[in-house]
C-alpha cells in the first residue's frame, strides 16, 4: 500500500510540466523525437545524481548545500535564458532552427536538469516519508529512487511522442514557428526555475 501511493504521488509530481518537460518538448519540436528522447536522457542522468545526493545525504549536509543550490539555480536561469533569446532573435531573423548533435541535447538536457535546486530539496524531504524504521534505511531509499527515475524516464519520454505528435498534426505552421515556440518555452522554463524557493 505504502509503495502504491509513492506510485501514485510520485507521477502526480512528475507529470506537471516544469523546466525539464518544458525543455525536453522545445528540443522535440525543433529538431525531432530522437533528440527529444537525447535530452531525455540527459535529464535522467542528472536525477540520478540528484537522487544518489538526497539518498546519501544527511540533513545537515542538505543544508549546507541549500546556499549553493541558490547560485546553481541562477546559472540555470541564465542558461535557459540565453537558449529562448537565441531561438526568439532567430525567429525574427528568420533563420532556421540548427541541427543539434545527440550529445549536445544530452548535455542541454543533463545541465537543465541538474540546474533545479528544488530537486534535491525535493527528494531528501519526499522518499524518507515512505520510508519504514523496521526495514534497512538504504535498501528501501534505492528501491524508492528507482522506482522514481523509472516513472520520470517514462513519463518524460511521453512527453516526447506527444510532441513529436504534435508537430506531425501541426505540420508546417509549428514547424514555421519552432524558433517562436521553442524560444517562448525555454523563457518559460527559466520563469519557473526562477520562481523556485529553495526551501519549497
Amino acid at each position: 500500500m505504502e509503495i502504491l501511493l509513492f506510485i501514485l504521488v510520485s507521477i502526480g509530481v512528475i507529470i506537471v510540466p516544469g523546466p525539464n518537460v518544458l525543455v525536453i518538448v522545445s528540443t522535440c519540436i525543433s529538431h525531432g523525437r530522437s533528440r527529444g528522447l537525447q535530452t531525455v536522457a540527459g535529464t535522467s542522468a542528472a536525477m540520478l545524481v540528484q537522487l544518489l545526493i538526497s539518498a546519501l545525504g544527511t540533513s545537515w549536509f542538505i543544508s549546507q548545500l541549500a546556499f549553493g543550490f541558490l547560485w546553481l539555480k541562477w546559472i540555470g536561469v541564465a542558461y535557459l535564458c540565453y537558449l529562448g533569446v537565441n531561438h526568439l532573435i532567430k525567429a525574427v531573423k528568420k533563420i532556421d532552427a540548427q541541427e543539434v548533435t545527440g550529445l549536445g541535447s544530452f548535455q542541454r538536457g543533463f545541465w537543465v536538469s541538474l540546474t533545479n535546486p528544488k530537486t534535491i530539496l525535493f527528494f531528501s524531504a519526499f522518499l524518507p516519508q515512505f520510508v519504514s524504521a523496521s526495514q534497512p534505511y538504504l535498501s528501501q531509499i534505492a528501491m524508492l529512487s528507482c522506482i522514481f527515475w523509472l516513472l520520470a524516464l517514462v513519463l518524460d519520454s511521453g512527453y516526447v511522442f506527444l510532441a513529436n505528435k504534435a508537430s506531425k498534426v501541426f505540420g508546417e505552421k509549428l514547424v514555421a514557428r519552432q524558433n517562436y515556440f521553442s524560444g517562448a518555452l525555454y523563457l518559460g522554463a527559466s520563469g519557473v526555475l526562477a520562481a523556485t524557493e529553495k526551501g519549497s
